[in-house]
């Protein structure tokens, strides 16, 4: 568990860094960079910086070159922006959650499509009838039986 002090430092990190990179850096492989996470090492000596290429002309291994570049500046202006005796080493990780994300949403809404349009099961063979497992229950659902008339002659029991 991190202690309240080095969630401080993390959080104050991720938003001046976001602002040195936008503002202060040069280096034209940077460009557009999202940052969204810092995690310090528990001797706060080095901080892993996530990084999120947006809409960048670059690959993402071109971003963590200038990026790498940049630290020994990125290190100085944190020390005196926050006051620290000792600025942690940075290292810079590409973030690939959000691109991850993407393509699984992708993966779920050909799945549905491929439901709705009454495609076969991934695996069956073509032709062949669904397994129980995938057979869709086409059976009429049971009436209620409050809500049922009673057969003629026959009067309802009170309840």
């Amino acid at each position: 568990m991190t202690q309240p002090r080095t969630q401080r430092l993390e959080s104050e990190i991720q938003r001046l860094l976001a602002l040195l990179i936008a503002r202060e850096l040069k280096d034209p492989r940077v460009g557009n960079v999202t940052i969204t996470a810092v995690s310090m090492a528990a001797d706060m000596a080095s901080a892993r910086v996530y990084f999120a290429p947006f809409a960048s002309r670059h690959s993402p291994d071109e971003v963590r070159s200038g990026l790498t570049h940049a630290a020994g500046f990125l290190r100085g202006e944190l020390g005196r922006r926050l006051g620290l005796r000792y600025a942690p080493r940075l290292q810079f990780e590409y973030d690939d959650s959000a691109a991850a994300a993407a393509r699984l949403s992708g993966l779920i809404d050909r799945a549905v499509a491929s439901d709705r349009a009454g495609a076969p099961l991934a695996g069956a063979a073509p032709g062949a009838e669904p397994t129980a497992e995938g057979a869709q229950h086409t059976e009429a659902p049971a009436a209620d039986s409050s809500l049922q008339t009673p057969a003629p002659g026959t009067e309802p029991r009170p309840r």
